[in-house]
C-alpha cells in the first residue's frame, strides 16, 4: 500500500492584517511627512477605507499614528482649514480601535468655531455633516442641503459628457447620503441613471479609478454594478505592480491602488492582495489602452450632421476608430442596457 503524504504549502501572501499594518507603515512614515497636507489625504483615503469596509487592524498598527492623534487637537487649533482631514483621521483611527476620545474634542471645536460654515460647496457641507454626525452634532443648519445633493446626482445630462469632478462629485455625495453603505441613500431613479453614464464615460476611458468609485456608489444605493465593470476592476486590480524603492516617485497610482481594492472589500472579494512591506512604495496600474474616449469624441465633433441614435451612427463612426477603440466600445455598449440613453446626450446631437 502507497501511504500518500499530505504537504501544506504555506502561502507566500502573508495573512490581511499584516499586509494591512505593513500598508499602513508605508504610508504613514514612508511616502510623505506629516506636515505635508498630501500625508494627510492619503492616510485620510487609506484609513477611511479600512473604517467604512470594517477591516480588523491590530494594534502596532494603529500605533504608526500615535503621534499624529496625541497631537490631533492642536493640530485643528491651529489648521482649522484642514478640518475634514483631520477630522476624518481621528475618527477612524478611534473607530477602528484606538483608544481615546480626541475626536468629539475636535468635533466640539470645530462646532463651537463654525467651520463647516466656511465652507461654500454643498459637497464640503455634507461631508462636514457626516463626519461631526459620527460623535453626534450637525454643522449644517440646512433642512435642503440632502434635496439639493440629490437634484445635482439627478441632472442626467450633466453625466452623459466628460466630466471627471462632476462625476467624483456624484459618487461622493452617494458615499455621504448612504453614509458609507450605512443606509439607504434614497436616490431617484434619475441618479442611478446618472451613476450608469458616469460608469459608460469611465470605462470608455479605461479609468479604473472612477469606474471603481461608480460601481461603490451603486452598491452603497442597494444597487448591482453591470457585471463587465466589476470583472474589468478584478482583473486591474490583480494587476497592479508595487515595488518597495527609497527613491521611487510619489507621482504613482497609489489612489487608484486604494480604490479598486475597496471595491473589491465591498463585493465581498479579497482586498490588498499583493504583497507589500514597510518600506517607500511606488504603485503602477497595468498598461490599458487611453486613447478610445478621445478618439470617440473627435469622431462625432468631425460629422456634419449627427444624431443621437446610436444604431443610425454606429456604421458612420466606428470606420474611423483604431481597432483597440472599437473593441473597448463594442464592450462598453454591451455593459449596460443604458447605452443608447447615455449616447444620445453624448452625441450632442442637438447642438450640431
Amino acid at each position: 500500500m502507497t501511504n500518500i503524504i499530505q504537504l501544506t504549502v504555506p502561502s507566500r501572501i502573508p495573512p490581511l492584517e499584516a499586509r494591512i499594518t505593513a500598508l499602513l507603515g508605508a504610508f504613514a512614515d514612508h511616502r510623505r511627512t506629516g506636515d505635508d497636507v498630501f500625508w494627510l489625504k492619503e492616510n485620510a483615503e487609506l484609513l477611511n477605507i479600512l473604517e467604512c469596509t470594517g477591516q480588523s487592524v491590530a494594534p502596532e498598527a494603529l500605533a504608526r499614528h500615535a503621534g499624529f492623534y496625541a497631537d490631533a487637537v492642536t493640530r485643528l487649533e491651529f489648521f482649522p482649514q484642514y478640518y475634514r482631514f483631520l477630522l476624518s483621521m481621528s475618527l477612524d483611527l478611534e473607530d477602528l480601535g484606538m483608544p481615546g476620545n480626541e475626536a468629539q474634542r475636535m468635533v466640539d471645536f470645530a462646532a463651537r468655531e463654525g467651520l463647516a460654515e466656511a465652507e461654500l460647496s454643498d459637497l464640503q457641507r455634507a461631508e462636514a455633516r457626516r463626519l461631526m454626525s459620527r460623535r453626534g452634532i450637525d454643522p449644517v443648519r440646512d433642512d435642503g442641503l440632502n434635496d439639493r445633493l440629490r437634484a445635482f446626482c439627478a441632472r442626467t445630462a450633466t453625466f452623459a459628457l466628460p466630466n471627471k469632478k462632476a462625476a467624483y462629485e456624484l459618487t461622493h455625495i452617494v458615499y455621504y447620503l448612504s453614509e458609507y453603505g450605512r443606509r439607504d441613500p434614497d436616490l431617484p431613479d434619475e441618479a442611478i441613471q446618472s451613476l450608469h453614464f458616469a460608469g459608460l464615460t469611465a470605462f470608455l476611458d479605461q479609468n479604473a479609478d472612477l469606474v471603481a468609485e461608480v460601481c461603490i456608489a451603486l452598491h452603497y444605493a442597494g444597487r448591482t454594478p453591470p457585471a463587465v465593470w466589476t470583472a474589468w476592476l478584478e482583473q486591474e486590480t490583480a494587476a497592479y505592480g508595487i515595488t518597495a524603492d527609497p527613491s521611487a516617485s510619489l507621482n504613482d497610482d497609489y489612489h487608484e491602488y486604494l480604490v479598486c481594492n475597496w471595491h473589491q472589500a465591498v463585493t465581498g472579494s479579497a482586498l490588498f492582495r499583493k504583497p507589500v512591506c514597510d518600506d517607500r512604495l511606488h504603485f503602477k496600474s497595468g498598461a490599458r489602452p487611453q486613447t478610445v474616449l478621445r478618439e470617440l469624441s473627435q469622431a462625432i465633433y468631425g460629422l456634419d450632421r449627427r444624431s443621437g441614435d446610436w444604431g443610425r451612427m454606429r456604421p458612420i463612426m466606428e470606420p474611423s476608430l483604431s481597432p483597440q477603440a472599437r473593441d473597448v466600445l463594442s464592450v462598453a455598449v454591451n455593459s449596460s442596457t443604458l447605452f443608447d440613453a447615455y449616447f444620445e446626450g453624448f452625441a450632442r446631437a442637438g447642438r450640431a
